[in-house]
């Protein structure tokens, strides 16, 4: 909803004069780029901007070339859906008539004054009761998706009184008949019909606004989310909220469930499942398509630019809202009081926002009141915006509504005049280029610092490495130059005693040379003798001897040198041996010194995997102690802390009581003039009113007497903490005052919050657990109870065992007061289904059934309301799917009470256990119990004489859709 009082405002007067004669919303808008980009990676929430800052990318295109203006009109579509009578307005006819007249075919609709006279009004369309969810779907919410999908921003809204049927026409899933399906599910079916899975992205956020905060459905955990502005275009947003991206519509069933479980809902007058807050579900739509530029050249220009990586892609980024308003209603009609009162006036509050900008638009006022409420500020958009917007709004028939009719009608009067200016979100997708570019470049980055960091690794391994070869090496080095020397030192030994050998074989050679010669001069002699044998005979004889004995010393010595040359042979073959065994023993000493390198490569490696695996033991074994260090260290703190905060409430404690005698003491002198101190605490005493509501609070009656301001003041005066304080004293009279005072507290919704905080819950619970007194049992059993109309209080009380110690209070007083005050403590605590499991262990569903034999009537109807809220909170896990299995009341005999107590003469009573019967037997699992007891003709009972219509219609249902009923309703 714009608040900007510059060009919207010229553009609505520009505009107005024809918003009523023509139907803008059925034209061709003109196309617009737009270059702004959420930064939370999903369209968030935006206003219109202001022109001023409004940015278009340089390639943004018109349709229309001779149109500079990129924006067209589109009024608001406005239909009215009229909801079927029901069975009130039925039963009052003979007072009230209908005061609404339908002429659908004119598109017009009378609201009748009185018999005689009638105002007429004209809408967009007119759906009478009988107009099926699809023919809705078709005329309102259809051209606004067509819209979405094509790019524009689109809001589907709907507006009346509760129990008009809103709910019903928006966000109906229609699991077991699909034609009862309303415009959420309808709108997501043709969105994910008409995108693509793998190229566009639809995703959905579901919110819902309660009591003026912002609560995330999907995640509950998530609340009171901000809402942010953007200073620059204007855009708002929901920083925080849960998107989720939707792949089928299956699953967005499954988490419309799942929203619709955390949604509130209350049973009113005016509807048994009113909606308290308002639910908006946000779609996100981001589709992907070629750019204008790459259209129009050629195709072999398109490839190669597409394998040069130039091609650009547009991106239609589109925003869907479908808002499903909680109703308009009057308090007296209503019937709300309580926490429902709040939450009405909450509601009223919003809507009257609403009403005041839809006004401020459609006067063309100069101020748009958006900033009044969160729903406006949501909203900015829809009305006066940006977006395509079509409004249903329902109404009932009955006169007895005319008021509110009127009002739903004026309303969308007033919207039929709002104009927005449609725009069309365009733009290039730098965003992915840049990110694919950037993911590039830090993986290269990122690639080539790992190599480095890997050569660098090897490099400083192959260092230690090199090292330790190098020192291994040098020893090698040294074993081999002391064998090298022995082997040298054998070898000159062989060498020298070759020698030898060839010195001796050189003289022996000499010698047999001069024996060579010997025996030459000898054969000369013999010559020369027998030449000169003739010469003398004498000589002959010698001769022949001298002759006999050389050539015995010839053979002696051919003999001796044969002995030599065999020797030298034997020398040659010792030194070749020698050879050979030198070369063998130079290739085994290699082989072994390259074993041993393979050996010590082998150990290296060993010696690095056992150090790799003790520095990361030693690094995980410091973290550790870092870590112990660090609990011992917050652990002496907080240590420190508890001690010294022990010590500070010790004191304070006895402060505290000194204070209270005090008072004690100034009360006796305030009530002198009046009478005795005994008898004026006795009277205070017994002016604690002991009963309920409809929402189970404290009456402070008591403070209207006389005695009662005067204690009051005092307590007041003392203030929340010390009061607190005192529940925790020894004297029983200041127990019970302190108690008192503190229930009254609680009463209020806006005193709870301190009353927990300054510790009065734990208080309480000590007192219900520790005393004996009845009166303290009964005003703390109220005072919680008030306390447990809070789910947050629900989850303290049921963690610190207040379930338990209710029970145990249940079973040890048979005071009706008293009991009544348990049952409506436990009954609120059944109306939280995460707690049913604790309830039924703690044996507080055991002790509430209990209570029904003292036989009082109000303690009877606060088991029955605990009853119907266990009941439905049951009924509601199990139609949502995410609760199976019979019912635990059953085993502590919750269904033969509810069948005794059905003909109880209080409305109210027999109102809240025939609710509890309908929403029991919705479950399949408990049909058997219902048939075996007979409980199926108290059904078929309560589905023709229930005082209520809405019990009626859900005891026919639930007797229609069971086999097991239907078999035995035939019989």
């Amino acid at each position: 909803m714009a608040s900007n009082s510059g060009p919207k405002s010229l553009n609505r007067s520009q505009n107005n004069g024809s918003s009523n004669t023509s139907n803008n919303s059925d034209k061709q808008v003109i196309h617009t780029t737009s270059s702004s980009k959420s930064s939370s990676g999903h369209p968030p929430v935006r206003s219109k901007p202001n022109s001023a800052k409004r940015s278009v990318t340089p390639n943004s295109r018109a349709a229309n070339p001779n149109n500079n203006d990129d924006s067209e009109p589109a009024r608001v579509r406005v239909a009215v859906r009229v909801r079927p009578r029901d069975a009130e307005d039925l039963n009052s006819e003979a007072d009230y008539a209908d005061c609404v007249e339908l002429q659908p075919e004119l598109k017009r609709l009378k609201l009748r004054k009185n018999n005689w006279n009638a105002d007429s009004y004209k809408f967009d369309e007119v759906f009478t009761d009988s107009a099926s969810q699809r023919r809705v779907y078709e005329v309102v919410a259809k051209p606004v998706v067509e819209s979405v999908i094509n790019g524009y921003n689109g809001t589907i809204m709907a507006y009346g009184q509760t129990g008009t049927g809103k709910t019903y026409t928006m966000g109906r899933l229609g699991k077991h008949d699909p034609s009862e399906r309303g415009i959420m599910v309808r709108s997501l079916e043709d969105i994910l019909a008409n995108t693509s899975p793998t190229l566009d992205t639809v995703e959905i956020s579901y919110l819902q606004l309660y009591l003026e905060s912002i609560q995330d459905l999907l995640a509950p955990e998530k609340n009171n989310i901000p809402i942010a502005e953007d200073p620059k275009t204007g855009e708002v947003s929901l920083p925080g909220a849960a998107v989720v991206k939707i792949r089928d519509l299956d699953q967005f069933l499954q988490l419309v469930q799942i929203g619709e479980s955390n949604r509130h809902a209350a049973n009113t007058k005016m509807n048994t499942e009113s909606s308290r807050s308002h639910a908006i579900l946000m779609v996100y739509i981001q589709r992907s398509s070629l750019g204008k530029a790459d259209n129009e050249v050629s195709p072999q220009d398109r490839d190669s630019k597409r394998s040069m990586g130039n091609n650009m892609n547009t991106l239609h980024k589109s925003k869907l809202l479908i808002v499903d308003l909680a109703g308009s209603e009057r308090i007296a009609k209503s019937g709300a009081e309580g926490h429902m009162l709040e939450e009405t006036k909450f509601i009223n509050l919003s809507l009257t926002s609403l009403g005041k900008c839809i006004n401020a638009l459609a006067e063309n006022s100069s101020h748009i009141p958006t900033r009044d409420s969160k729903l406006t500020r949501m909203l900015r958009d829809s009305f006066g915006g940006s977006a395509r917007t079509s409004l249903i709004i329902t109404i009932g028939p009955s006169a007895r509504h005319h008021a509110e009719t009127s009002s739903t009608i004026m309303f969308g009067q007033r919207a039929m005049k709002v104009v927005n200016m449609l725009k069309l979100k365009e733009e290039f997708d730098y965003e992915s280029l840049c990110r694919k570019l950037e993911n590039q470049v830090d993986y290269l980055i990122a690639e080539n610092e790992r190599q480095q960091k890997i050569r660098e690794d090897d490099k400083e391994e192959m260092e230690k490495k090199l090292i330790e070869y190098r020192n291994s090496f040098a020893e090698v080095e040294s074993s081999l130059d002391a064998r090298s020397q022995l082997f040298e030192n054998e070898n000159n030994r062989l060498v020298s005693e070759n020698q030898r050998l060839l010195d001796e074989l050189k003289l022996q050679k000499d010698r047999n040379d001069v024996l060579h010669d010997q025996v030459a001069r000898l054969e000369m002699s013999l010559k020369q003798s027998k030449q000169n044998q003739l010469e003398g005979s004498s000589y002959q004889k010698m001769l022949a001897d001298t002759t006999q004995m050389y050539e015995k010393k010839i053979a002696e010595l051919m003999e001796q040198i044969e002995d030599e040359h065999s020797q030298i042979e034997r020398a040659e073959d010792q030194l070749a041996k020698v050879k050979q065994m030198l070369s063998d023993h130079q290739k085994s000493t290699e082989r072994q010194e390259k074993q041993e390198i393979d050996d010590l490569k082998d150990k290296l490696q060993k010696m690095c995997q056992v150090y790799d695996k003790t520095v990361n033991d030693f690094q995980s074994l410091k973290t550790e102690n870092v870590e112990l260090l660090s609990e011992k260290a917050t652990s002496s703190e907080e240590l420190q802390k508890l001690t010294q905060k022990l010590s500070a409430e010790e004191k304070q404690r006895k402060h505290m009581e000194d204070e209270f005698y005090k008072l004690k003491k100034m009360v006796a002198e305030n009530v002198n003039g009046n009478g005795d101190k005994s008898s004026t605490m006795k009277e205070i005493n017994g002016k604690v009113h002991p009963g309920f509501g409809n929402s189970l609070s404290f009456s402070r009656s008591f403070q209207q007497r006389e005695a009662i301001p005067r204690v009051s003041k005092i307590f007041e005066e003392v203030g929340l903490e010390k009061t607190i304080a005192m529940l925790k004293s020894q004297d029983l009279e200041v127990q019970i005052h302190a108690v008192k005072a503190v229930a009254n507290l609680a009463a209020e919704d806006s005193n709870q919050e301190k009353i927990v905080e300054e510790g009065g819950l734990d208080a309480l619970l000590m007192l219900l657990g520790s005393s004996e007194n009845t009166t303290i049992h009964r005003v703390a059993s109220g005072a919680i109870a008030n306390l447990a109309m809070s789910e947050k209080n629900q989850g303290l009380i049921m963690s610190k065992g207040g379930a338990h110690l209710l029970a145990s209070i249940a079973s040890k007083t048979d005071d009706p007061q008293t009991l009544r005050m348990v049952a409506g403590a436990i009954a609120n605590l059944c109306g939280n289904q995460k707690l049913h499991a604790s309830l039924k262990e703690d044996g507080a569903i055991k002790a509430l059934l209990g209570m029904g034999g003292s036989g009082n009537s109000d303690v009877i109807a606060q088991i029955a309301r605990g009853m119907a809220n266990f009941a439905k909170c049951e009924s509601r896990g199990t139609v949502q799917g995410y609760r199976k299995g019979r019912s635990l009341l059953f085993e502590d005999g919750a269904l033969p009470w509810l069948i005794d107590n059905c003909a109880t003469n209080s409305s109210s009573t027999r109102r809240h256990i025939e609710l509890a019967l309908c929403h029991l037997a919705q479950n399949d699992e408990n049909a058997p119990d219902f048939v075996s007891s007979g409980s199926v003709k108290e059904l078929m009972r309560i589905s023709s004489e229930s005082t209520r219509e809405d019990i009626r219609n859900l005891a026919k249902k639930t007797l229609k859709l069971n086999p097991m009923f239907q078999s035995e309703m035939e019989c």
